[in-house]
């Protein structure tokens, strides 16, 4: 089977397309034919190794896959063959064949097809977990959305308003906006730069969410991008509010003024999806039933802009790099 193999630290064009072995299941395990995989940032950050998983190389790149079981190894007794299933993996998702332990295996409705399902998981995952879990937010408060084109961001404005939020996004293009107003956002505001902003530029940003919001300012901040971004949406955050850490999309991870905390009497919350999900197993099945529902009932779904061969991944992941992606993309073999 052919499989993009990421076998030195280096950017998309250092990935290889190679011919190797097909896995077999060892215990609690699975074979899945792969139908499509999404592409995230993280994707981006791994074969740098700038992620805060690094695998040994050489592996394939790809966390987000949906498939069919081709093969099931010992004890795997929820699964068989020819059940379609879709997985976070972490890595190991840009190939013909994906090795998964077999509880990682979520089914995929019928109504849901591969490149939808590949590019629901993370994304939704972490966003719900993010609003549902870490901001406790409520129907009536006001929700900003950093990157809100992207694939969280994106599932984050759908979700803010399933949960009754008032959503302001944020995005570096009047395109990039109408993607967010077509996903429900409420409001709209264009980057005054970046990805670095001076300060006349973090000023403006502040001010304008500020405006948005009465002069109160954003009662949960969605923040994926960092940067200087960041500083920006956290001055213009509300008393009591929440500024969720989500990532880091912009490069640079924001060094904050602690004493804004204090003067808004704001909480800083960081997210981390993946670590839920093996601390809390049981919270993130109840997550995921909710997610399916939502989607079974026509209030989420993923906004798939593109879909790139397995042997055009590299020329994914520089538009992902790039911040050229709206909602998500995915690789097909």
């Amino acid at each position: 089977m052919k499989a993009v193999l990421s076998k030195h630290v280096g950017p998309p064009d250092s990935l290889v397309l190679e011919e190797v072995a097909s896995p077999k299941p060892g215990k609690g395990q699975i074979v899945l034919t792969m139908k499509s995989a999404a592409v995230n940032f993280p994707d981006v950050l791994i074969i740098e190794d700038k992620y805060q998983f690094k695998p040994e190389r050489p592996f394939s790149p790809g966390g987000e896959v949906a498939g069919v079981v081709k093969d099931v190894g010992e004890g795997v007794t929820n699964l068989k063959v020819g059940d379609r299933i879709l997985a976070s993996a972490g890595w190991g998702c840009f190939a013909e064949e994906v090795l998964l332990e077999a509880n990682r295996a979520i089914p995929i409705p019928d109504e849901m097809d591969f490149p939808t399902a590949s590019a629901f998981l993370m994304t939704y995952g972490t966003s719900h977990h993010a609003l549902k879990d870490r901001a406790y937010i409520q129907p009536g408060e006001t929700l900003l959305v950093l990157g809100a084109a992207g694939g969280v961001g994106l599932a984050a404005v759908e979700l803010g308003k399933v949960m009754g939020a008032r959503v302001i996004a944020a995005a570096s293009s009047e395109e990039k906006l109408q993607v967010c107003r077509d996903h429900g956002a409420d409001e709209t505001i264009l980057y005054p730069g970046g990805p670095d902003l001076d300060k006349e530029q973090m000023k403006a940003l502040s001010e304008e969410i500020k405006k948005l919001t009465g002069g109160k300012g954003a009662d949960v901040v969605y923040d994926p991008i960092g940067g200087d971004f960041s500083e920006a949406a956290l001055r213009a955050t509300n008393w009591e509010g929440r500024f969720l850490v989500v990532g880091f999309a912009s490069g640079p991870i924001p060094k904050i003024p602690l004493n804004l905390a204090l003067l808004k009497g704001c909480q800083i919350v960081g997210v981390f999806w993946g670590a839920f999900v093996a601390r809390n197993p049981k919270g993130n099945e109840e997550n995921i039933k909710e997610l399916m529902a939502l989607f079974a009932s026509g209030k989420i779904k993923p906004h798939v802009s593109k879909t790139y061969k397995l042997t055009e991944t590299a020329q994914a992941l520089k538009d992902m790099a790039a911040r050229k992606v709206k909602g998500k993309i995915v690789i097909v073999p």
